[in-house]
């Protein structure tokens, strides 16, 4: 039996404050992820030899040692101690450096995948244990549902979420996580939420019809938008065009929240605008023998409660 095309959504960070930092360097964050409709594909065929095998990808800059698909493969040979082999291939459509969680999708759905197709029966908590070595991100897309996430990643809680659209900008900017994360910039001590004070604000301001307010902010963005100020630029063009846009994760992409309607019509009705802002400012930079551009790509997006293989894991 082979898996072919099974997805790995992208994620949006709804909000990202940083807490405090621990000794070893890593974070303390309090976030609420979501999945968006916005996949990869991958495909896996067993293989009987035990190799794993990267028989195709289109990131085609990592190499097949370093991808986190790789090595969420081997991880959970090596949890299992199963002689099984795979031949995987990837095409990617989330962009990487952009804070949707390209990479770390790729990996959980591998671990998921491959839970099924060798026949392990490893429980979800199992998985997640497998998935947090290789990155932050990475359980949290094995966890399956919306989630309201402390420590530096791992502590998940899940959040029922009220339907929305999404238009996701990407610049052209490619962003280190690492990059941001060890800026000295960085504002490390935002006042801790409880999970109970962020359900609270959302019963009265996200249920609200027609409220597509979104809370806190992403502590991230100051640092992103001081090293590359053509994001900030973008940000504040949407801004004075009345349209309010936040960072995802430790960026490049912004992502704008639009209600849920029919054909995803608000959602594509604000693509259009960022799509002519965009343009004017191109033109505005040709004109001033510039070559910069703003925007390279934006999505009309569909917010998930669920992650597509939530029922993949018994």
């Amino acid at each position: 039996m082979a898996l072919y095309d099974v997805p790995a959504p992208a994620k949006i960070n709804l909000f990202l404050h940083v807490v405090g930092r621990r000794a070893d360097g890593y974070h303390f964050l309090q976030t609420a992820f979501r999945f968006v409709d916005l996949n990869d594909y991958l495909s896996f065929i067993p293989r009987d030899d035990g190799r794993i095998c990267r028989a195709y990808s289109t990131l085609v800059d990592v190499d097949p040692e370093q991808d986190l698909v790789v090595r969420a493969a081997r991880a959970l040979q090596q949890a299992t101690g199963t002689r099984k082999g795979v031949d995987i291939s990837c095409v990617k459509n989330i962009p990487s450096g952009a804070g949707m969680g390209g990479g770390s999708s790729d990996a959980a759905t591998t671990l998921i995948a491959l839970n099924r197709l060798w026949s392990l029966g490893l429980s979800r908590q199992a998985l997640m244990d497998i998935a947090l070595p290789l990155g932050a991100d990475v359980p949290v897309f094995v966890f399956g549902q919306a989630a309201f996430a402390q420590g530096v990643g791992e502590q998940l809680q899940a959040i029922a979420l009220p339907e929305r659209d999404y238009v996701i900008i990407r610049p052209p900017q490619f962003i280190s996580t690492a990059e941001i994360f060890t800026s000295k910039d960085l504002t490390r001590d935002e006042e801790p939420i409880t999970m109970t004070f962020f359900a609270d604000w959302q019963e009265r301001f996200w249920q609200a019809e027609g409220n597509v307010s979104l809370f806190g902010k992403n502590n991230l963005e100051a640092v992103a938008f001081g090293l590359y100020p053509n994001l900030l630029k973008l940000k504040n063009n949407l801004h004075d065009s009345g349209i309010s846009a936040r960072m995802t994760g430790s960026g490049s992409c912004l992502f704008v929240e639009c209600r849920k309607t029919e054909n995803k019509r608000e959602a594509t009705i604000c693509q259009n605008k960022i799509l002519q802002i965009s343009s004017k400012e191109h033109h505005a930079g040709s004109a001033a023998n510039s070559d910069d551009s703003l925007v390279k790509q934006t999505w009309v997006c569909s917010g998930l409660q669920n992650h597509p293989l939530r029922y993949w894991i018994d």
